[in-house]
């Protein structure tokens, strides 16, 4: 009997291991039709996108939707260097070559937005279209982008927080929960406070299944990613005056904490085809789970549009 649980529905369509680029991406292949490869955040797995999973295989697509590297399921190398983005774009290169797909459509949410759309820029003829959640695409930064956080935010400010190796992973692991519940960590003070009840678009069982595997993993492999952001920096220079040609969409949620400091002016110096800048009002960072009927709505309207 089919069950409407969202966890459960999860758990049963299964995954496979997916050798690419030297490690291994736990993958959920779900759906047939053109593919949308699901790229997720910080903290977050490829369970983050199992609204728009299902929603997309019964609009006729098939779904690729890994734990990206150094989360769940998939690879955790120990380097951090091992984390940076043009590693983090060949993973997915290998998962297209894996999975016998020239191209496909890919959406990200938070970090996983940060490397579509980057992995846009690195393989334009793998990419059909392109979709970011929260984080906007925003042109090269004039330095190395943490002396540019320091100076604005402070050293308290998270990705500033998170630089060092050690004090951020342990202060995250030391509760996971309450980690998980954080909906606005802008900086190490964030985490001193109470535990936040279940958000109402979640459920306990949904939680439990973050809670469990951030237990079993921790935080580290996601936070590596922010310890490369002046190495990325470094690595794209060739990249600098490189637009993204796409089909693009951005989608953001008005309360979203990101938006306060990564402003989406500026995207159309970086996206020539962007085709729609959705705010949905109310919303915070998490949107696509939060509110995953609109999110749904949008992707697969865009989707859709590029026949």
């Amino acid at each position: 009997m089919e069950t409407r649980d969202p966890l459960d529905r999860w758990l049963r369509l299964g995954s496979r291991q997916v050798a690419t680029n030297g490690i291994e991406l736990r993958v959920v292949d779900h759906g047939e039709g053109p593919a949308v490869v699901f790229c997720h955040g910080f903290p977050e797995l490829g369970f983050s996108w199992r609204h728009q999973v299902f929603a997309f295989a019964e609009a006729g697509f098939r779904t690729l939707t890994p734990d990206m590297r150094g989360y769940g399921g998939s690879s955790r190398p120990d380097r951090i260097e091992d984390y940076d983005i043009v590693t983090l774009c060949a993973d997915l290169v290998g998962l297209l070559d894996e999975s016998g797909l020239d191209d496909a459509i890919f959406v990200g949410h938070d970090w996983g937005a940060s490397v579509v759309w980057q992995f846009a820029l690195h393989y334009p003829s793998r990419v059909r279209a392109v979709a970011g959640l929260s984080v906007p695409a925003t042109p090269r930064s004039s330095a190395p982008p943490v002396a540019i956080l320091r100076s604005r935010l402070g050293d308290d400010f998270y990705m500033c927080w998170f630089q060092e190796p050690g004090p951020a992973d342990a202060a995250l692991a030391s509760d996971v929960r309450r980690t998980l519940l954080q909906d606005d960590v802008i900086s190490a003070r964030d985490l001193q406070g109470a535990k936040q009840a279940v958000p109402d678009w979640s459920s306990e069982a949904e939680l439990g299944y973050y809670v469990q595997t951030f237990t079993a993993t921790g935080f580290t492999g996601g936070l590596n990613y922010y310890r490369n952001l002046d190495r990325n920096w470094e690595l794209t220079a060739h990249l600098a005056k490189a637009k993204i040609d796409q089909p693009a969409l951005f989608i953001a949620g008005s309360r979203d904490p990101v938006i306060r400091f990564t402003p989406t002016a500026k995207m159309t110096a970086v996206l020539s085809d962007l085709r729609g800048s959705i705010m949905l009002d109310g919303a915070g960072h998490w949107i696509q789970q939060e509110r995953a009927a609109e999110v749904n709505a949008a992707l697969i309207d865009f989707a859709r549009s590029l026949d």
